[in-house]
């Protein structure tokens, strides 16, 4: 995984981005210069312009970066069910481009509810919110959740919904992400 992220890049072709935090989208154009400020959950940050976007993971080779594989779907439990360990697993691999620690340690994740469906599929709800109620990146952020949690062995049906109640705090964080971040 990468992690120099005062690494300097030229991109190699034009690319579709993501403008953080308002969640535009934008095509930062073949042979301009960024910078990658950060590189986690297998998509990347760019300074770039004197603006920050969040190139994702599929494009990698936009910036020279190599493309990470998929992987394999998380199995499910010996009983059939989904193992809801893996949910929060592959939540932790889902990050705000802004800051560098998973959305779980964050404590944007309110509940994750697993439920069995008829058609012995299984159905995952999750209510999370953000760091800021005017971040652009919400349905970005909840998207790459849907689509991680949707890889995992057994789930059917995952729908993610952005709560604002209780607003969120710092004091949210676990204490290893306040840790990381020079919070203690």
């Amino acid at each position: 995984m990468f992690n120099d992220k005062n690494e300097y890049v030229t991109l190699l072709r034009d690319v579709d981005a993501t403008q953080v935090p308002m969640g535009t989208k934008a095509t930062l154009k073949k042979g301009d210069r960024g910078q990658i400020t950060q590189a986690l959950g297998g998509n990347f940050t760019i300074l770039y312009h004197g603006n920050l976007f969040q190139i994702d993971k599929k494009d990698a080779e936009a910036i020279g970066k190599k493309i990470e594989e998929e992987a394999a779907p998380l199995p499910i439990n010996p009983n059939g069910n989904v193992n809801e360990d893996s949910i929060w697993d592959v939540m932790k691999t889902c990050y705000d481009p802004e800051i560098p620690v998973n959305i779980v340690e964050l404590g944007l994740i309110y509940s994750c509810e697993i439920s069995s469906l008829d058609d012995g599929g299984t159905e995952v709800n999750i209510k999370m919110t953000l760091t800021a109620p005017g971040c652009g990146m919400g349905h970005i952020i909840a998207e790459e959740v849907n689509q991680k949690i949707m890889n995992i062995s057994g789930v059917s049906e995952v729908h993610v919904e952005l709560v604002w109640d209780p607003p969120w705090n710092q004091m949210m964080m676990s204490e290893s992400a306040r840790l990381h971040l020079g919070m203690l």
